[in-house]
């Protein structure tokens, strides 16, 4: 069983994964985590000294990964991931797919300083201007992101909640 979260960077993925993760008890992997550990670097560092184009091969080294492994896992995935190249397509292949799916203001409201200051696409922008970014740069990926198996809409609902909602998903797949 593997599960893959997608969705715009700052929608809670991670925080999500690791209640499910617990919930299903399960690995978690947070692809970010994952390749700022193996770099030794920030994700905002391998953007700025080594391109975006390093880092999503760096993103596609940890989702083969997975999808070798027959060990059973929940996948919090960056942001961009199911934009670049075949990803979406291997991760529904392999896995289950849900898209947690939020509102650039939503998002911009959730994310701390420490949240914005360490996505390189945020830094240096007011909160007017990473709304804009954010509700342009999100319509341009939402094709990719509604390739999921399942698309979970989070007005009004908790994070408790939301992780039930995707156990349910998930464990209505497994059948």
């Amino acid at each position: 069983m593997k599960l893959f979260l997608i969705g715009y960077m700052g929608c809670g993925k991670s925080s999500l994964g690791r209640k499910v993760a617990r919930r299903l008890g399960v690995r978690f992997v947070d692809t970010d985590a994952v390749i700022e550990e193996r770099e030794g670097a920030s994700i905002s560092d391998i953007f700025q000294y080594e391109g975006e184009e390093y880092f999503r091969r760096l993103e596609r080294s940890v989702i083969d990964e997975v999808a070798d492994d027959t060990a059973d896992v929940v996948v919090s995935t960056g942001g961009g991931l199911p934009v670049w190249k075949d990803n979406m397509e291997t991760m529904n292949r392999v896995g289950t797919t849900v898209y947690i799916r939020r509102s650039a203001e939503q998002i911009a409201s959730r994310l701390s300083p420490y949240g914005r200051q360490k996505r390189p696409k945020l830094r240096g922008l007011s909160d007017d201007e990473i709304v804009d970014f954010m509700t342009r740069n999100m319509a341009e990926r939402e094709p990719y992101y509604a390739r999921a198996l399942h698309v979970l809409d989070t007005d009004g609902v908790s994070d408790g909640e939301l992780a039930d909602r995707i156990v349910e998903l998930f464990s209505s797949d497994e059948r």
